[in-house]
């Protein structure tokens, strides 16, 4: 059986272990362990948007603004339309005090889902 493992030892399986590994982490109130197992599968598979959008919101649940809106930021330029990651990127530019910028992201996530919490955010009677 030939060996399927990149330079780092890691297979496909392993990475979607980790994946499925670091959204229970993440349910389970552990961001940082999941953000640490993401690093793997992210080093591994840069491309892959559902591991950097996971991640995201692992670096929000631990407070880490910054790299939370990276990614976040990273996600919505591959998948422009993904109105959960404009609503995440609202909430993290929200907690550092950015409001315009918050309500911009509020504003299409929900002009792009009309999610009562997406439409209760985006203020627009206001």
């Amino acid at each position: 059986m030939p060996d399927t493992s990149g330079p780092t030892g890691r297979t496909p399986e392993t990475d979607v272990i980790d994946f499925r590994a670091a959204e229970r982490l993440l349910a389970a109130r552990d961001p940082r362990g999941a953000v640490k197992l993401l690093d793997g599968v992210i080093a591994a598979h840069p491309e892959n948007t559902a591991a950097r959008l996971l991640r995201a919101r692992a670096f929000f649940a631990a407070a880490q603004l910054r790299p939370a809106e990276l990614e976040f930021t990273v996600v919505l330029e591959r998948e422009p339309d993904n109105a959960f990651a404009h609503f995440a990127l609202g909430r993290t530019y929200e907690r550092q005090g950015r409001r315009d910028q918050a309500r911009r992201h509020f504003r299409l996530a929900a002009a792009l889902d009309p999610n009562p919490q997406y439409l209760q955010r985006a203020h627009f009677d206001s």
